[in-house]
């Protein structure tokens, strides 16, 4: 495992977590923020984060296991060496992340955008704040939007994203989300 120095944190994405060993031939448990979680296997390459250091390993091998995920590593072939990994982050490069056709956006790609609701009839505009977080729902996603100091106030609104129904565009270059929403809502 080579320890990766020189490494804009920015350009990473978290994709879960080591929670614990799993057996006593090396393997790991993992929890996945992947959505579904077994995406994780995606990529054979992750670059763990403990301690405030990134270290790149190989997947050797990964699968589901109950209601979870487990993971063998490469060079760790014992209990004692999965121990290590124990509480590591798991990251990948945002560029190895898969491309995507035009509308679609990943969800780290709208946090920190600006969220403007657009009044219909009259052009008025009105800063609602930044997307600080989505969540998924059900029915379907949302953008946890928080007021800020440019903001019209400092509220946090839930925003269904439901394109061409509240999202009326997303604009990555301006960092600007325009919807159809009622800042009093």
């Amino acid at each position: 495992m080579a320890v990766t120095s020189n490494v804009n944190q920015n350009d990473l994405l978290a994709l879960g977590r080591i929670s614990s060993v799993y057996g006593v031939r090396g393997w790991v448990k993992v929890y996945s923020y992947t959505d579904p979680m077994d995406n994780i296997f995606g990529y054979s390459r992750w670059l763990l984060k403990q301690k405030g250091q990134l270290r790149e390993i190989a997947v050797v091998q990964g699968k589901k296991h109950g209601k979870g995920l487990v993971v063998h590593l490469e060079g760790c072939n014992d209990r004692e060496l999965a121990q290590q990994y124990c509480g590591a982050e798991v990251f990948i490069h945002k560029d190895q992340l898969p491309s995507l056709v035009e509308g679609e956006y990943y969800w780290h790609q709208l946090e920190g955008l600006r969220v403007i609701a657009v009044a219909t009839g009259e052009y008025q505009q009105t800063d609602l704040g930044r997307v600080i977080r989505l969540m998924a729902t059900g029915a379907n996603d949302v953008l946890v939007v928080k007021g800020d100091k440019q903001s019209v106030d400092q509220r946090e609104r839930l925003i269904p994203f439901l394109p061409d129904q509240v999202i009326e565009s997303i604009c990555l270059k301006t960092g600007e989300i325009r919807v159809d929403w009622d800042p009093e809502f």
